[in-house]
């Protein structure tokens, strides 16, 4: 049974831009090479891993990122209920894809924290604590970074206008947050 508890408590709104944490959201990472691999992850749940880098795919329910040539984070677009870290996906996952020997499955939900921004000070705010430049970023929705932001490893993915959702690890995710605030507050 999961004992989940949120390291970030609250919500900030400044002008031009809104922080908050969105959970409990499944999240997967996985790994494979194989043509079956990626066979078996679009029939099981119904979703293309993007093959582009720095993309990503989304369903109704799923979203998938590009991590590397061969990894992928996949996460729920909708919370999941938060008595339970039993994940149908996961299961069908381990089965068609780990029990095969075609690739590795894991279960990151409680490793990363997902932190949607939004607002039209997003990239101003990036731009104080990060060395990437996000001029392209910005104007591709669906696009995906893998960055230092406030000297935190960070994921970034573009979802629309003007909203970003960022992945950081659990440990680092309260330091971040609160840079984020002091930082939003001088804009």
């Amino acid at each position: 049974m999961l004992n989940y508890s949120n390291p970030i408590t609250e919500q900030k709104s400044y002008s031009g831009l809104q922080l908050k944490e969105i959970n409990p959201i499944m999240k997967l990472i996985v790994r494979g090479k194989k043509r079956e691999f990626l066979s078996a992850i679009g029939q099981s749940l119904n979703l293309l891993l993007p093959n582009e880098p720095n993309t990503s795919t989304r369903t109704d329910k799923l979203t998938a990122l590009w991590l590397s040539p061969d990894e992928w984070m996949i996460y729920s677009n909708e919370t999941s209920n938060l008595d339970n870290n039993d994940y149908d996906i996961e299961n069908i996952l381990n089965k068609k894809i780990s029990k095969t020997n075609l690739g590795a499955i894991t279960n990151v939900t409680d490793q990363f924290v997902l932190i949607n921004l939004k607002g039209d000070k997003i990239y101003d705010l990036f731009e104080t604590g990060s060395p990437f430049n996000f001029n392209k970023f910005r104007n591709k929705v669906g696009s995906v970074t893998q960055t230092i932001l406030a000297k935190i490893d960070v994921i970034i993915q573009n979802t629309n206008q003007n909203e970003v959702n960022l992945f950081v690890r659990r440990s680092f995710s309260q330091h971040l947050f609160s840079w984020m605030n002091d930082s939003a507050s001088r804009l």
